[in-house]
């Protein structure tokens, strides 16, 4: 069975309490895959990116035949860190409800309204509006060059500098770590594993550290971080409580000896061959 998130940001747990371990959030539009119906309030979730986590059943839309039509439709993707989807396409009216970064929608074709607003289309049926510049499609890493492509995505990444760390946060309430790196990927079209490990089946492959370039990925124990070039990497850190930028160069100001020396792969989506030790 099929579910597609209704909730602007739809926890998961390591176990069916909310008392339990935050793993993972799912954004609102997201779409998962039931794995178990635990009982009345939880169901056990995989995400499209093959994690898994308990989940309220009061978040989700669990529909086989919507949520296929909605993978199909719901081609666009939510840019600013909050928008206000409203009931008209006037900034003095009414909310629908507030999405994050991230979240997935319908864009509805429109002839009737003016150039700054988009129609909006939810999972659940209904319809609202939003400044067209705060959405884009979820494949933007089509037609773009390599040096295009990583720019993106580094800079999807520094748009999410000083956002508080949170253990399993992906959002611009709190992320961690994998939850930075993975929705940089994510915004520009790329499923990449939502962990700090090199994962088969994904896309990120091993290359040699003197190959690294900006959008490349820095794997440390129990940590990831995003190469900006220059030997400096943005990462959600937990010692440093936000999103911030830190140097490999032990001449740098912002050098961090505990990451720099413990490094333990690098990952690039670009790479044509995985590396073999």
């Amino acid at each position: 069975m099929k579910a597609i998130v209704t909730r602007m940001i739809a926890n998961l747990h390591k176990a069916p309490s909310e008392l339990s371990e935050l793993i993972d959030e799912a954004l609102y539009g997201m779409t998962v895959n039931i794995l178990e119906d635990v009982d009345a309030n939880w169901v056990r979730v995989q995400t499209t990116y093959r994690y898994e986590g308990y989940c309220k059943k009061e978040y989700l839309l669990i529909d086989e035949t919507r949520t296929d039509a909605w993978l199909n439709e719901a081609t666009f993707v939510i840019k600013q860190n909050f928008a206000d989807i409203l009931i008209k396409p006037k900034i003095q009216s009414t909310k629908v409800t507030t999405l994050v970064k991230g979240s997935i929608v319908r864009f509805l074709e429109r002839d009737d309204l003016e150039a700054e607003w988009a129609a909006i289309g939810l999972p659940t049926g209904e319809i609202g509006y939003a400044r067209k510049h705060w959405i884009q499609e979820r494949t933007v890493e089509k037609n773009r060059s390599e040096d295009e492509l990583r720019e993106n995505i580094v800079q999807t990444a520094l748009s999410y500098l000083n956002t508080p760390y949170r253990w399993g946060g992906k959002s611009p309430v709190g992320i961690d770590c994998s939850g930075l790196c993975s929705m940089a990927y994510l915004l520009n079209g790329i499923i990449i594993y939502r962990d700090a490990k090199i994962m088969d089946g994904f896309p990120i492959k091993e290359i040699p550290l003197e190959e690294i370039k900006k959008g490349d990925l820095l794997y440390f124990p129990g940590h990831i971080a995003m190469y900006l070039g220059d030997e400096q990497y943005v990462h959600s850190s937990l010692g440093g409580n936000e999103v911030s930028i830190n140097s490999l160069n032990e001449n740098h100001l912002n050098y961090r000896k505990d990451l720099a020396t413990t490094i333990t792969a690098i990952g690039s989506f670009f790479a044509p061959e995985r590396v073999h030790p």
